[in-house]
């Protein structure tokens, strides 16, 4: 476990949590203890040990299933709601503090924030009738594989989900763009530096130009980058032997609704020249629609809490594009959090904004909980 450094004197980290399990210094505590622990991607049973001990203390009957996740279901209803976040974090270890009401350290925005939210607000809502809740800390959301996300599609089929991902607690996300990740391979005998034929990085960085010349044409007249089909270079390198060169690229394509993925796969094939391209990853766009129960139930909770809800669409991918398409119930994503914090050196959390989203997820759960199951177009019982 990774402890928590440079906290203010007067705000230590080790703050105890209260008597009540449902306190707002329980729920901070319990965000900073998940933040303490450095999980980057297929590094996660510490957390996830972490999240199953914490959700057996809360009532909720916890365990890990078989691809690492960490589960806790509380409730017995006939309906079932899915809050799915994830536990890994992206790489680096930017130190953990607390300053005043806002925390910084890696995964406290994106995406520890949103997961405790979820868990401290099903504690709360609790007991729920009609209303089956599951939280799950997935793993490998942060890689290519959403390992963790691919293994639930399988093993359930809710009646409502909400993804953890942060938005502000005001906002919901209702979709995400695709993406398409290649790599790029080239590998040939050494040349002079000084003759007619170009060298392997060389190619590579050609074949990137014209990859990007084909997006930016196929782009023409689209508003807004919701609709644009992105590409980007994320990573190069190449070396030599003396005797063979080769070189190594990463592609990224973010995909808008409606993208011809076929099109987009024939472009690359045309343009590889004597290249091995591998394709690393593949998820389709999605978008959730705005007249659900859920949406609905999170409109009015924003708004008994004082804020003026919004709708928002997000330009990367979250395990939303893996889980909506399967599961095709309502679904959105939500959670406390600036997103373009994400990745960041500076990382941080405002403390009272994640209080504030546990408010809203609480008052969600308990609207659903009381609806009549034929305004939610599925059946009770799943």
């Amino acid at each position: 476990m990774t402890q928590g450094r440079g906290a203010a004197p007067d705000t230590p980290l080790d703050s105890a949590p209260g008597s009540e399990k449902t306190t707002d210094e329980a729920a901070i505590a319990l965000l900073i203890d998940m933040v303490r622990i450095y999980s980057p991607a297929k590094q996660e049973q510490g957390i996830a040990q972490c999240l199953v001990q914490a959700m057996a203390r809360l009532g909720f009957r916890a365990e890990r299933d078989e691809a690492g996740n960490a589960v806790g279901h509380l409730g017995t209803g006939p309906r079932h709601i899915i809050l799915l976040g994830h536990m890994d974090t992206a790489p680096g270890e930017p130190p953990v503090r607390r300053v005043g009401q806002v925390l910084y350290g890696r995964g406290s925005v994106d995406a520890k924030g949103p997961l405790a939210a979820f868990i401290m607000a099903a504690a709360r809502a609790t007991p729920l009738a009609n209303l089956r809740v599951t939280v799950i800390g997935a793993v490998e959301e942060e890689t290519y594989s959403s390992k963790g996300a691919h293994h639930v599609v399988g093993v359930y089929h809710p009646d409502f989900c909400i993804i953890g991902e942060p938005s502000r607690w005001n906002r919901i996300t209702l979709g995400y763009k695709g993406v398409l990740q290649i790599r790029y391979g080239l590998r040939r005998s050494m040349s002079h530096t000084a003759g007619q034929e170009r060298g392997v990085a060389e190619e590579a960085v050609a074949f990137w130009q014209r990859l990007s010349s084909w997006a930016a044409d196929r782009n023409a007249g689209q508003d807004g980058p919701f609709g644009r089909l992105d590409a980007s270079l994320r990573g190069i390198r190449s070396e030599d032997d003396g005797l063979q060169e080769w070189v190594e690229m990463f592609v990224s394509f973010r995909l808008p609704m409606g993208a011809d993925v076929d099109a987009l796969r024939s472009a690359i094939e045309a343009r590889r020249g004597l290249a091995q391209i591998e394709e690393l990853n593949y998820e389709q766009p999605f978008r959730a629609a705005k007249g659900s129960a859920l949406a609905g139930a999170f409109l009015n909770a924003i708004r008994a809490e004082g804020g003026e809800p919004a709708f928002v669409f997000k330009t990367g991918t979250s395990d939303m594009n893996v889980v909506g398409p399967a599961w095709g119930c309502p679904i959105v994503a939500y959670g406390p959090g600036d997103s373009t914090l994400d990745h960041t050196p500076d990382e941080h959390l405002d403390l009272d904004e994640y209080l504030r989203s546990i408010h809203v997820l609480t008052r969600v759960l308990q609207r659903l909980a009381s609806i009549a199951p034929t305004c939610c177009g599925k059946s009770p019982a799943r």
